[in-house]
């Protein structure tokens, strides 16, 4: 499906109905940049004081590369935490800016915290309690009760907020991911007639491991405001099945894929999420596809080497160092391929604030500068590692010209970055490994599935992918990429709209 063909099937529903969406991250920040006066001759003119100047940027986020695309299409309003030093700058006296700024149709509605409800709710409750607990990366969940305190207020303003955004109107609210798991049934309370689904972006853990969440009845039943909870696969809808089962007294109706408590319906159903494939395909205007890998291998000064390429969020879940500990595994085994090929690691900052993110930055570090001290030469470097955000368009050159990508996450919901490749190699060349341990993986069989815990089976991985001939490649791409084309953002965001939407009604 295709941006018009999402609006022909949505288009008559919307017309009358306002299209909310809620998530933490925002779809567009703008920056405050001050450069400092300049003296002479400006100087003498009155212009002594320093010159500010704005620009604006999208952030490093799958739920952005997601749902961009569909306010894009439809339109609305995109309700998320204000938090770019040029923010408040560019809004109207109630926090809204016309998105995207060099290109508007839709709105974004910017809601300010304080530096202690961002600590506590985004950094603490969220990603310090929630991200490891619905993550098997072993990494133990730390509960605060402080954290909690300010969780519940910023879903409450939050929730004020969407009240607020949908006035007298129909609407139908698009909650994002696990920041806001009590919103759903705080909306509910004030507006049960407004149609409210969830995405949660994430894994939902085994029941067993979400019995240590010290408020894990509230979770749940925020949760369960929800006329359609969505998940990216059946295992996570089933763990939530199990999950409620066990702690609340609620109807469980798997026939029906839903929960019924205190007498509101909240369907379950796995959504598995996508992209739009068609900007990942384009080349820059008058490059060629020779030209442009050409051009990007010259940048990267790896010549003739074949090339392994990973993008992530510096983020212990995504296996990382597991990736260049498999990396340097193949490189024992098969010494054949030393300085002919190079791998490539572009690792986006995230979350620098907590300290298991910091570690994992220096676990980075390390197993880079030990690979490439024990391997590298004067001429070949075996790790090339770029620790900063990249924009799509640089991420793109770089899937085109890769000989392999790699999506090595100990565990993931979904992981966007194995589509991106995929609809970025029109060539139909290249090689997928990706960890069995991905919601993708469940979709994208013509990958190599790889045990990103197993670094020697990793490495046998690697070794296969780097040998693999062009026949292969091509038959195992043309596949991945029909799944990628015939089921894109589109059709997950149509797909969980008219669902809500056709079990509000049939609720009624």
């Amino acid at each position: 499906m295709t941006a018009p063909e999402l609006m022909a099937v949505l288009g008559p529903r919307l017309s009358n109905t306002k299209l909310i969406v809620v998530a933490n991250r925002e779809p567009y920040i703008h920056l405050k940049q001050t450069r400092p006066g300049r003296r002479g001759l400006l100087s003498f003119l009155g212009r002594r004081g320093p010159q500010t100047s704005m620009s604006w940027m999208r952030p490093a986020s799958g739920l952005v590369t997601a749902l961009d695309p569909v306010m894009r299409a439809c339109g609305g309003t995109w309700i998320a935490h204000g938090s770019g030093s040029g923010d408040r700058d560019v809004v109207d006296a109630r926090g809204r800016v016309a998105v995207p700024p060099d290109k508007p149709s839709y709105t974004l509605r910017r809601v300010w915290l304080t530096p202690e409800e961002e600590e506590g709710y985004y950094y603490g409750l969220s990603n310090n309690a929630l991200w490891p607990l619905c993550h098997i990366a072993y990494a133990r969940p730390e509960f605060d009760e402080r954290d909690w305190k300010q969780y519940v207020r910023v879903n409450q303003r939050f929730a004020d907020t969407v009240i607020d955004e949908i006035g007298s109107s129909r609407a139908i609210v698009f909650v994002q991911d696990y920041h806001f798991a009590l919103l759903p049934q705080l909306v509910k309370q004030v507006r049960p007639d407004t149609i409210v689904c969830q995405f949660w972006h994430i894994p939902w853990p085994n029941s067993e491991a979400f019995r240590i969440c010290p408020w894990g009845d509230q979770i749940l039943d925020g949760l369960l405001g929800n006329d359609l909870l969505g998940f990216h696969i059946q295992y996570h809808c089933n763990n939530f099945f199990d999950t409620v089962d066990e702690g609340l007294e609620a109807r469980i109706d798997r026939e029906h894929f839903a929960v019924v408590r205190r007498g509101h319906r909240t369907y379950v159903k796995p959504f598995p999420i996508s992209i739009d494939p068609e900007p990942w395909s384009k080349l820059p205007k008058k490059t060629t596809w020779e030209a442009d890998i050409r051009q990007t291998r010259e940048r990267l000064g790896v010549g003739k080497a074949k090339l392994i390429f990973g993008v992530d969020r510096l983020d212990y879940t995504k296996g990382i160092p597991e990736r260049i500990k498999a990396f340097e595994r193949m490189l024992e085994h098969h010494p054949a391929w030393r300085g002919r090929v190079t791998m490539l690691q572009v690792g986006a900052p995230s979350r620098e604030h907590l300290q298991r993110y910091q570690s994992i930055s220096d676990d980075v570090d390390l197993a880079v500068g030990a690979i490439n001290e024990r391997f590298g030469t004067v001429g070949w470097k075996p790790v090339i590692y770029l620790r900063q955000h990249h924009g799509p368009e640089d991420v793109a050159a770089l899937y085109r010209a890769a000989d392999v990508c790699v999506v090595s996450s100990l565990h993931d919901g979904m992981n966007l970055v194995a589509k991106e490749f995929i609809a970025s190699r029109a060539d139909l060349g290249g090689v997928l490994v990706l960890s069995r341990f991905t919601g993708a993986a469940r979709d994208l069989r013509e990958a190599l599935d790889v045990n990103p815990f197993a670094v020697d089976e990793f490495a046998a991985v690697l070794h296969e992918a780097l040998s693999m001939p062009i026949a292969d490649q091509e038959r195992r791409m043309r596949g991945l990429r029909l799944r990628v084309e015939e089921h894109t953002i589109y059709d997950w965001a149509a797909n969980v709209i008219q669902a809500a939407w056709r079990m509000s009604e049939a609720a009624a």
